[in-house]
């Protein structure tokens, strides 16, 4: 007799699984999510009296190969930051306000352990970023995974009010460019990085003397959730565009925000080069342009303002706890973004 746990697929272990997580998930719930965990669909109660002419807003996300790293290291109990953070980081830029979130687990034997972990770094996420983890998928998939891999994917839902909405259609010449740091590589340019290790011969235990600590924890430091401090900037601040700095690095994410006519100048000697770019560098002998179209740099958003709203939008991030600071500005020209 045949089975489908004899197939690879365990139903029960599943079932368990499912029942560990329940009260992480429910941690992350608020008044206005109105279904019980285990239902088909996840349900979440607009409250549309509060919006003239509320704006769904969506983005999916992974973490790439920082995966590997998590699972090199059976450390998994951040990644699931990083998965949340992907997402409603890009739905800020809107100025969207993440509502829920789901995520998509999927692998080839299902661990209980390993999933318990991400799930908790996905409830960690939600917490941070303020949204509500209300539904997700785990998939066991015999033959579609090696032993101990695993794939993560997720989902995010936000609300703007239409004419709230940021999408850099109010830029103009002599606006100002501000930089909210980021945390470290965050989810983007670990090929890269992972193929430098294997060429020097790192291991992800060795202690890095220029960064302070073994390189496979720094490699896992998760991505930053910028979600409180954008939105209370928005609140007091005209906003004139959001950038996330994520794979294409400054160059390729701020000219997705740039309207036609105008250009942003970033000075390079401004930007606060994290120390594990410059490490990575060093090791790689990785050209200048390289490293600015493949990693943040150490900028994890950029924000745009009008020049006489800057200094008050700075003291505002920091007194939110942001490092934030000046780095460029935006002037006339073919639409483009120069470092120099």
């Amino acid at each position: 007799m045949l089975t489908y746990k004899d197939a690879g697929v365990d139903i029960e272990k599943a079932d368990k699984f499912v029942e560990q997580i329940k009260n992480l998930v429910k941690g992350t719930f608020n008044k206005n999510v109105i279904t019980p965990i285990g239902g088909f669909a996840g349900a979440y109660l607009l409250e549309i009296a509060n919006y003239k002419e509320p704006v769904i807003t969506s983005s999916t996300d992974g973490v790439g190969t920082k995966l590997k790293i998590a699972q090199a290291l059976d450390k998994h109990d951040t990644i699931g930051i990083d998965l949340v953070a992907m997402c409603v980081n890009d739905l800020i830029t809107t100025g969207s306000k993440p509502l829920f979130f789901l995520d998509y687990f999927a692998t080839g034997k299902l661990e209980p352990q390993v999933a318990v972990d991400v799930i908790k770094g996905i409830a960690e996420g939600c917490k941070q970023a303020e949204c509500a983890l209300i539904g997700g998928e785990t998939a066991e998939m015999p033959g579609m995974y090696k032993d101990g891999e695993y794939d993560l994917a997720g989902f995010a839902v936000g609300v703007v009010e239409r004419s709230k909405m940021i999408d850099g259609s109010k830029i103009e010449e002599e606006d100002v460019i501000i930089a909210l740091p980021s945390s470290g590589i965050h989810s983007n340019g670990y090929s890269l990085v992972r193929k430098l290790i294997e060429i020097k011969g790192y291991n992800y235990e060795d202690y890095i003397e220029d960064l302070g600590g073994k390189l496979g924890e720094i490699l896992l430091t998760p991505t930053k959730i910028y979600v409180k401090p954008v939105l209370a900037l928005i609140d007091q601040i005209n906003v004139k565009a959001i950038a996330h700095i994520t794979g294409g690095g400054i160059p390729g994410n701020l000219i997705r925000v740039l309207k036609d006519g105008v250009k942003a100048v970033i000075y390079e000697n401004k930007i606060k080069v994290h120390p594990i770019f410059k490490w990575i560098q060093k090791g790689g002998n990785i050209p200048k342009e390289e490293m600015f179209k493949t990693f943040n740099m150490g900028v994890g958003m950029l924000i745009v303002v009008d020049k006489n709203d800057a200094e008050k939008a700075v003291n505002l991030l920091k007194d939110l706890g942001e490092d934030a600071y000046i780095c460029g500005e935006i002037k006339k020209g073919e639409k483009s973004v120069e470092i120099v």
